[in-house]
């Protein structure tokens, strides 16, 4: 219980502190200077289906404070989730599998994670997240959906038996009145191995369910 203990605080500070307060990631690295100026030079201009500067931190936060390492994205866009995403796992070790399905824009993303310094740590999937997922190995300690919402149950049953105790499945949208996420979420609530939390920073919605420890 400690660590999903630890996720819990995490969330309940992140929900406290306003936006405009939340102080910017530790700069301590080649690396994170690299990063976060490829970040910095970007912001604002991040458009096709990619998803807001507060989730992508959200998700930093996450993963760095509890040592997550073995990530899936579904649904990489051209980046910008997986530049954060890929940000805190090269602080913790970790690798990231990022699945995207439209040639043009994996052509893109590439090129971004090339510019911040992170293709060494992200490997980058052109494939139909339908098929690759459920042929995806554990273990997995942390997952980021932003695909079809339609299929966000489907991705989720595939991979939470291979997420280890403690592990998270976050899905953006979550707030967004699209086809799937309700069925998604009573699903998701259902688990008895599993808690839920929203995290409604920003209007899209995050949400966060990590596996209870034995």
């Amino acid at each position: 219980m400690i660590r999903l203990a630890r996720i819990v605080i995490v969330l309940f500070t992140a929900l406290i502190v306003p936006t405009a307060a939340t102080a910017q990631p530790a700069v301590d690295t080649e690396l994170d200077r690299r990063v976060q100026a490829f970040l910095a030079e970007r912001q604002g201009t991040w458009r096709d289906l990619n998803v807001p500067e507060v989730d992508g931190r959200t998700l930093y936060e996450l993963i760095v404070a509890n040592g997550f390492r073995n990530a899936v994205e579904i649904g990489t866009s051209t980046g910008h989730s997986a530049i954060w995403i890929g940000w805190a796992l090269g602080r913790t070790g970790g690798r990231l599998t990022t699945i995207e399905i439209d040639p043009r824009r994996h052509g893109i993303a590439v090129e971004n994670f090339a510019t911040a310094g992170l293709d060494h740590v992200i490997d980058a999937r052109l494939a139909n997240a339908h098929d690759l997922v459920p042929q995806l190995e554990g273990p997995i300690d942390f997952v980021f959906s932003d695909a079809d919402k339609d299929w966000y149950t489907n991705y989720f049953d595939a991979l939470w038996p291979k997420i280890v105790p403690g592990g998270c499945f976050t899905a953006h949208n979550v707030s967004m009145n699209q086809l799937g996420i309700r069925e998604f979420l009573d699903h998701v609530r259902s688990v008895p191995d599993a808690v839920t939390t929203i995290d409604t920073r920003s209007r899209a919605g995050l949400s966060i369910t990590c596996k209870r420890q034995p």
